[in-house]
């Protein structure tokens, strides 16, 4: 069984992280092809926004396909164009072109992140969900850890266009471990029974299943703190704090750490505890640890060391609250897994890029707006818990608890 699930862990996290990796090596470059391309921050930061958008809206595609066709058929898709984007990227001669292909590789890297959770709940419910889920993240967890200091490297040797080939090679890998490594988790018999006509009728179910919503958002505004984070800190930690793309990799890396560290004891704590009231006192930590960061900062203490410590503990709850957000979430939606994966996520990163645009509103290169949009998120994520799920109980079937 242990074998089994660390094998499932590495294959999908693997999978999951392609997208993600897409962001994270490309961050340090940032500054660089704003340079070559003669663009501004804010069009630069459309790039990201451009991936972000298409990533969140086709998640809501590629659920009712893997229902439909099974798991397999829409992740050879979507990371087959994903691939196809990824050279658009790197031979691209203006921002708009960039811009474009981003979107299209955005669209292709949904698939990754859908599909792989849509099979941990083929697979296994509650906490043997959540173990396996905590696992996948271990493995998806990398790409924040590795991602940002190989683009470095890569920057470094090759400029920013060795990024996107670095990431069409990671693409065709995740290929190869699909073809080779991956059985089909959704039977036929399942598969008949789903059309397209049952993912709009699924869509209207999760829609009026205040559980899935109100958990939904949770999950979403705990996301949307870090890609705040994401989006604005190349800009902070290099332009302002003056760090190089090393030493801002190394600093990114940290907070990865912090989270998927402290994302294992989510199999430990939930069957000691139960998954709701992990979730509960997760969030109650994160919202609280960002709020703190915030008003000391705002009080004049707005050195890089001061910042770095408060997202290391705040992303550190933060690896608590995903796992079991998106395990509660799908608990009672096995029928239509891929579907409510789908919506999950497409819920989820529709919150982060509002918040993403929100926050670039106030931009300034300096810390403490930076600080202040991602403390906002956490604080959300806390009032929605406290007013719903703190409450009264989330009924998310025995296992959750």
């Amino acid at each position: 069984m242990k074998s089994s699930f660390l094998r499932y862990a590495i294959i999908l996290g693997l999978l999951s992280a392609i997208g993600p990796f897409a962001i994270d090596m490309y961050l340090p470059a940032l500054p660089f092809i704003g340079a070559d391309l003669a663009a501004g921050e804010n069009a630069v930061q459309m790039s990201l926004l451009a991936f972000f958008l298409s990533f969140a809206l086709f998640q809501i595609v590629y659920g009712p396909l893997s229902d439909m066709w099974g798991r397999k058929l829409p992740l050879y898709m979507g990371i087959g164009l994903f691939t196809v984007a990824s050279i658009g990227c790197a031979l691209a001669t203006n921002i708009e072109t960039l811009v474009a292909f981003r979107f299209l590789q955005g669209i292709g890297g949904a698939a990754g992140m859908v599909i792989p959770r849509a099979v941990v709940r083929d697979m296994h419910t509650g906490v043997q969900a959540a173990r396996l889920m905590s696992l996948l993240m271990l493995v998806f967890s990398i790409s924040p850890i590795l991602a940002p200091l190989t683009g470095s490297a890569v920057i470094h040797f090759f400029g920013w266009r060795g990024v996107f080939w670095a990431v069409m090679i990671a693409a065709l890998i995740g290929l190869v471990l699909l073809s080779t490594q991956l059985e089909e988790t959704r039977p036929k018999e399942a598969r008949a029974e789903s059309s397209l006509r049952s993912a709009l009728t699924a869509y209207g179910i999760l829609l009026r299943d205040r559980n899935f919503m109100v958990l939904s958002m949770i999950g979403g505004f705990g996301i949307a703190s870090f890609l705040v984070y994401l989006a604005n800190s190349p800009f902070v930690l290099i332009d302002h704090y003056g760090l190089t793309p090393t030493q801002y990799s190394i600093a990114f890396s940290i907070n990865a750490v912090s989270f998927f560290t402290v994302s294992q004891l989510t199999g430990w704590l939930g069957s000691r505890f139960g998954l709701v009231r992990v979730m509960r006192m997760a969030v109650t930590g994160f919202g609280i640890t960002l709020a703190a960061m915030v008003v000391v900062m705002g009080a004049g203490f707005d050195q890089l060391p001061v910042l770095a410590a408060f997202l290391f503990v705040g992303y550190g709850f933060l690896g608590l609250v995903i796992p079991t957000t998106g395990v509660l979430a799908l608990e009672e939606h096995g029928e239509i897994a891929g579907s409510a994966s789908a919506l999950l996520g497409t819920l989820q990163f529709v919150i982060s890029i509002i918040a993403m645009i929100v926050a670039a509103l106030f931009f300034t290169s300096k810390p403490l707006p930076m600080a202040a949009g991602i403390a906002m998120c956490a604080v959300i994520a806390f009032a929605v818990t406290q007013l719903t799920i703190g409450r009264r109980p989330v009924e998310v079937g025995a296992a959750a608890e």
